[in-house]
């Protein structure tokens, strides 16, 4: 059975996508990530991103509930999943041995992202 959080109302994937946008720019400029041996990657780093963020925005309980909601949901399979989807096994993988060096400059580029914006509101701030 297909479902989707609210399929008359798009502003979940407009609110997602904002969200995410920064780590969209966090990215640019990235050692793009590569297979280890001769099988090509099931998901890509932003692929992986995505899941990550669409798993703690929804409070999933498992990877196996983030599994079933990536081939179940309209919401998730468009904008969440891997074009061809993910199996168990790749997700797994994917997750648990791979990319530390691009998360990390991922990370340290949000970081600075987030300090430009304080470092911009903080004149507000001690107005208020």
């Amino acid at each position: 059975m297909l479902l989707s959080i609210d399929p008359l109302n798009k502003d979940h994937a407009q609110s997602f996508d904002q969200l995410f946008g920064s780590a969209g720019k966090a990215m640019i400029g990235m050692t793009p990530l590569e297979a280890r041996g001769d099988r090509p990657l099931q998901m890509t780093l932003e692929d992986q991103l995505r899941a990550l963020v669409f798993f703690h925005l929804q409070e999933h309980t498992s990877a196996q509930h983030l599994l079933q909601v990536l081939q179940e949901d309209d919401f998730a399979r468009s904008k969440i999943a891997p074009e061809k989807g993910i199996r168990k096994s790749s997700f797994s993988e994917a997750t648990n041995s791979r990319g530390l060096e691009q998360f990390m400059y991922v990370f340290k580029n949000l970081q600075a992202q987030a300090e430009k914006f304080y470092q911009a509101i903080t004149p507000i701030l001690e107005i208020l």
